[in-house]
């Protein structure tokens, strides 16, 4: 690599356009269209899954960073490194629950594996609380998503591959 080669673009690595997707928690893996919340299963906010959960542990279900974390602790921003914008939300109309149950456990710009424990929730608490515990995982910027693909569903553990998402 010659000194100035970074001046025209060479000896830089071109991003992976393709994404490999984790379970972000232990539970039944359901496709988006199965969440029992219109906003969500009318994909009106984008492309993604449900999870509902057999424990409370949360992580990534990729590679990236942390681009906002919500002050009700019910959702994290994620953006994955080949771009593809990830809300990570937490139970169904958990807004209102003002942060009970959850505690999150990054920050804005932290970086972010599938192995990264993003939140716990109580699932007891969301339930005593009245809410469906499903863990919702929805692409928000589906303009810059050139294919998504959820290859597994039903019960799955933590970690397993389940897709890819692919940026344009």
């Amino acid at each position: 690599m010659g000194v100035f080669d970074f001046l025209k673009g060479k000896g830089k690595e071109p991003k992976d356009s393709k994404a490999v997707l984790s379970n972000p928690v232990n539970g039944k893996i359901v496709p988006i269209d199965e969440v029992d919340d219109p906003v969500f299963s009318q994909k009106m906010m984008g492309d993604g899954f449900g999870v509902v959960p057999s424990d409370g542990n949360i992580y990534s279900p990729g590679h990236g960073k942390v681009v906002s974390v919500f002050p009700t602790q019910h959702a994290v921003g994620l953006e994955l490194d080949n771009g593809v914008e990830v809300l990570v939300h937490i139970g169904i109309d958990t807004v209102e629950l003002e942060g009970g149950p959850f505690d999150t456990l990054v920050k804005e710009g932290d970086t972010i594996t599938p192995e990264t424990k993003i939140s716990t929730v109580d699932l007891e608490g969301l339930k005593a609380a009245g809410k469906e515990n499903t863990v919702i995982i929805v692409f928000t910027n589906m303009d810059q998503v050139e294919n998504y693909d959820l290859s597994v569903t039903g019960e799955t553990e933590k970690g397993a591959e389940i897709g890819s998402v692919t940026a344009k």
